[in-house]
């Protein structure tokens, strides 16, 4: 069962009436104490950990903890840069900051998405994972840390969200509350990778992943690496990654020394390596209360949140286990900055006030304090057409049945049934001539964020994309749940990636919006709701790649994220499909090839593409083969 809230204005102007003013650093010296600690772990190696205490003793407190690789000696000087909440600082929290294994003032090596060693038995110094780091770091800090309750929260935004979800398996029995944030859950599918598919756009990040620190220090030690990629910086990241060419450049040219740039190029496919460092699999036997939160406009990490909840459902029906989605890109419900827009879409006001103010204020009050009432209902998802939140009792709603989309004729899209199963819709995709990820020119960015709601009138002209729309739309559309892209494909070469795209098209005349340019025109717009790319070589596995062959129909079945969107009346419902997405998406060279990042530039070719009639894209509900992992992944998921 769903229920509405109240009018999201209303509720907002309520909520922002009282926001608290900012924490400031005077606020935190006036009210907390600061001490830092290194942590000997059960190995002998010693973690660095910042820990702010609140001044007054007349009670107790529980202790909320950030475990990070992005250098806790930045908060040392009173400052606590928006983790946690204000709220969260005022009510009174022990507040620990934690350099994971290997990063900054942390003794050990780093690794990337270190392995789950299941058991954490505390008697063996060789099991050493993200898991017993924790459990250690919680048994330390609960016996040497005064005026604590005896309750432990975790939390942390994308890469300390990973950290969070790591250590809620095998988790000390003061661990009551988590809360992975953004959280990256495999590196095959998040923020390295999309279903395989190596996100250029990242190729700046190896900078700060892939290379050890000599000792001890507070210091960026990659500092000097990242001026490489940046020391000749370029205004236009389209043309500066065409004329890098292929991905061996990059080896050659900016990361032959990086340690995870090298394991990314030798491990192409989702083998073993891959594989053990997915975290899935292992999130069983949790006991406590979890709420994941993540953002519908998360170009880096939507797969992590929506499949590190569906996986704690799974495994653990008795957990408290709760789902936050709201209209932000990554992390953006930890800073408030008035009104909530993404891109060139408005959707309310004090939005992230109300999160942290209303959901995550709760969520931790109730479980380490026992304070106030559990209000929340499983799943708080905010539905990006209507601009309202939505609560459910489970995500996907059981009760939503999927929409089938299907391809017609002349660009028509229709609802519920083929209207041309035999029909068949081609297109000659170039890499020489990628299709951008964005309608604006965007320089060196890393993580690009503005596409995910971006106009899409720039795609639907070109003759490389596939466009279907629906007539407008009679009756509001909602569609709640999964999304699976079920293609019947055939091509002139050898392998192909799939980008599939839901849009909202606005009516044209719609209004233009306030906070938008004058240039910014809203009749017409083609909003990007859900996107998702496919390297088709995956399509019967991740593991063991295959070529397809050419002039030969294959079945292509892959999902996009979750969505929650109403496409109002007068709307139109468009799908576009196309084969380049650059340079957000690494090109494919459409030749097969064993490694994508060791193709020549000759091995790059073009190849016209076939979409036939008989593909059909289901969205809403949960769709497809059930359960929490990505379709077709490999039956490494076992005990």
């Amino acid at each position: 069962m769903k229920r509405f809230l109240p009018p999201l204005a209303a509720l907002l102007l309520s909520v922002g009436a009282f926001c608290a003013e900012p924490i400031d650093s005077l606020y935190m010296r006036q009210h907390y104490d600061l001490a830092e600690y290194h942590i000997p772990m059960r190995d002998g190696a010693e973690l660095f950990t910042v820990v702010y205490t609140p001044k007054d003793k007349s009670r107790t407190y529980p202790i909320l903890l950030n475990r990070t690789c992005y250098n806790a000696s930045g908060y040392t000087d009173y400052q606590v840069n928006r983790y946690p909440s204000d709220y969260l600082i005022r009510d009174g929290y022990i507040l620990a900051y934690q350099d994971v294994r290997g990063r900054y003032m942390s003794d050990g090596t780093f690794d990337n998405m270190t392995p789950n060693i299941p058991g954490n038995d505390p008697g063996d110094p060789s099991a050493i994972d993200e898991s017993s780091d924790t459990y250690d770091t919680i048994e330390w800090l609960i016996n040497h840390i005064d005026n604590n309750n005896g309750r432990v929260g975790m939390y942390g935004v994308s890469y300390p969200g990973f950290y969070t979800a790591a250590a809620m398996p095998d988790a000390h029995p003061a661990l009551k509350a988590s809360s992975p944030q953004a959280p990256i859950s495999d590196f095959f599918f998040d923020d390295f990778h999309h279903q395989g598919a190596y996100l250029q756009s990242y190729t700046a990040a190896f900078a700060v992943f892939g290379y050890q620190k000599p000792d001890r220090t507070r210091e960026p030690w990659y500092r000097d690496k990242n001026k490489r990629f940046y020391e000749d910086p370029a205004s236009d990241g389209y043309d500066f990654h065409l004329r890098l060419g292929p991905l061996k450049n990059v080896t050659e040219k900016y990361h032959k020394d990086n340690f995870f740039w090298n394991q990314i190029v030798e491990h192409p496919n989702y083998d073993e390596f891959w594989q053990k460092r997915n975290i899935l699999p292992h999130l069983k036997g949790i006991d406590h209360a979890v709420m994941t939160v993540g953002g519908w406009f998360d170009a880096e990490d939507l797969y992590g949140p929506l499949n590190i909840y569906k996986t704690v459902e799974a495994n653990n029906p008795e957990a408290k286990n709760m789902i936050v989605m709201g209209p932000w890109d990554h992390g953006g419900w930890t800073r408030e900055r008035g009104q909530t827009t993404h891109n060139n879409i408005y959707f309310g006001d004090s939005i992230s006030t109300h999160y942290q103010r209303e959901i995550e204020r709760e969520f931790f009050n109730y479980y380490l304090k026992d304070e106030g009432q559990m209000t929340l209902p499983e799943a708080y998802m905010f539905d990006t057409g209507t601009n309202e939140w939505q609560r459910f009792a489970q995500w996907p709603p059981e009760e939503v049945e999927p929409l089938s989309l299907y391809f017609g004729e002349n660009g028509s899209l229709s609802l519920g049934k083929p209207t041309d199963p035999n029909a068949v819709f081609a297109y000659t995709s170039d890499p020489a001539k990628p299709v951008p990820y964005t309608s604006q020119t965007e320089g060196l960015t890393f993580t690009p964020r503005r596409f995910m709601s971006d106009d899409q009138r720039f795609a639907s002209r070109r003759p490389d994309v596939l466009t279907f729309e629906t007539d407008p739309l009679e009756d509001p559309r909602t569609i709640a749940g999964e999304i699976l892209a079920k293609l019947n494909v055939s091509m002139t070469g050898s392998d192909a990636d799939f980008i599939v795209k839901l849009i909202d098209v606005y009516p044209q005349d719609h209004p233009d919006y306030e906070h938008n340019p004058d240039n910014i025109v809203m009749g017409g717009y083609q909003q990007l709701v859900r996107s998702e790319v496919f390297r088709g070589r995956f399509r019967n596995s991740f593991e063991n790649p295959e070529p397809f062959v050419p002039g030969e129909v294959s079945e292509v079945t892959f999902r996009l994220q979750d969505v929650l969107h109403t496409f109002k009346k007068g709307h139109r419902i468009m799908i576009q499909i196309h084969s380049t997405w650059f340079p957000y998406i690494d090109r494919n060279p459409q030749k097969y090839v064993e490694n994508i990042y060791k193709a020549e530039e000759g091995d790059f070719i073009k190849s016209t593409i076939s979409v036939h009639g008989n593909s059909v894209i289901e969205a809403g509900g949960r769709v497809g083969e059930p359960g929490p992992v990505e379709v077709r992944l490999e039956s490494f998921i076992r005990d």
